[in-house]
């Protein structure tokens, strides 16, 4: 476990006590079980960060390639074989 120092406000630790009496724990079981269950709940996306994120994919999706699928295809090809061979590190046997 790691110490930390952090201040609250008067009503927070009103709340932090009570809590952790009520359930018979101690605070600092409170504080962990408390921040996990905030942080289990906005690791989703917000609806602005959703917006956001589907703007950015319509403004991908519009713009015009600047190479043929063709060239695409030919270069992730190459790439691939180079990983199978061992790469630049591992020269091939």
């Amino acid at each position: 476990m790691v110490r930390v120092t952090f201040s609250l406000d008067e009503q927070t630790v009103v709340e932090l006590r009570r809590t952790a009496a009520r359930l018979r724990r101690p605070q600092s079981q409170v504080v962990r079980e408390a921040v996990a269950d905030y942080a289990a709940r906005t690791d989703r996306l917000s609806d602005r960060e959703r917006r956001e994120t589907l703007a950015v994919l319509d403004r991908l999706r519009q713009t015009t390639p600047s190479r043929q699928a063709r060239a695409v295809d030919l270069e992730l090809q190459s790439i691939r074989a180079a990983r199978r061979r061992g790469g630049r590190r591992h020269p091939s046997p």
